[in-house]
């Protein structure tokens, strides 16, 4: 089981993997440090990787607020900000917790700074994400557009797009696949997922087939491209 620590002033949930191996920073969806982040690092921790979990909202998430008041806070996050404190983070699992090699894994919300922060940090040995939340219309408190910035990214990245998205176009996902396979460096693996939702890894929407499937499908290919990429 992991546990809450201190990283310059954040709080962030980590779950220790084998010394020295490797690590992973965990950027999650509008839920926050709630119970099933937390489960996916110590699964992580399980299989020998250090997982430390953005704390996007600063102790709001699922386990204590409605996801009406999360998204409230989601409409205030400054991209600029929270990239800081990614970076921080990122500094404390190749610094102090002495990772070999870290990647970076997101879902919603978090899957766009995850391709985000792969764009300005080369650092990263992957760059993993589900259902990012990427419209091409940039929302009123954006500043930074994941699209565009995704061609910028020098690692392997593993995207999970499902058909029924209705936060993200089709068209949308094919303006970040274009940008991806402009890359010189880093290979891409795109999932699609026909019928599955937005948010389709969030257990709490598993009671529609298409969800649990695509779950079921893209869950272990992601553990395996952690596995390979930070080897």
């Amino acid at each position: 089981m992991g546990e809450y620590v201190s990283v310059g002033s954040q709080t962030a949930y980590l779950a220790t993997g084998r010394g020295n191996g490797p690590g992973m920073l965990l950027l999650p969806m509008i839920t926050g440090i709630g119970a099933q982040i937390r489960d996916w690092a110590d699964e992580l921790a399980g299989r020998g990787v250090t997982a430390l979990t953005w704390d996007a909202f600063h102790g709001r998430s699922t386990d204590n607020s409605t996801v009406d008041e999360l998204s409230d806070l989601l409409a205030e996050l400054d991209d600029d900000a929270a990239l800081a404190e990614q970076t921080q983070l990122l500094d404390h699992l190749l610094g102090d917790l002495g990772c070999s090699k870290a990647g970076v894994v997101g879902w919603c919300m978090g899957g766009r700074f995850a391709l985000l922060l792969g764009a300005r940090d080369h650092r990263l040995a992957c760059v993993t994400a589900f259902h990012p939340t990427v419209p091409s219309q940039l929302r009123p408190h954006q500043t930074h557009d994941a699209i565009a910035d995704a061609a910028a990214i020098t690692a392997p990245v593993l995207v999970s797009y499902p058909s029924a998205d209705h936060m993200v176009s089709g068209a949308d996902f094919e303006a970040l696949q274009t940008a991806l396979h402009s890359r010189p460096s880093g290979a891409t693996v795109a999932l699609f997922h026909p019928g599955a939702d937005h948010g389709f890894t969030n257990r709490d929407r598993h009671d529609k087939p298409a969800n649990a499937e695509a779950f079921q499908l893209a869950w272990p290919q992601a553990l395996t491209f952690i596995d390979t990429t930070t080897a």
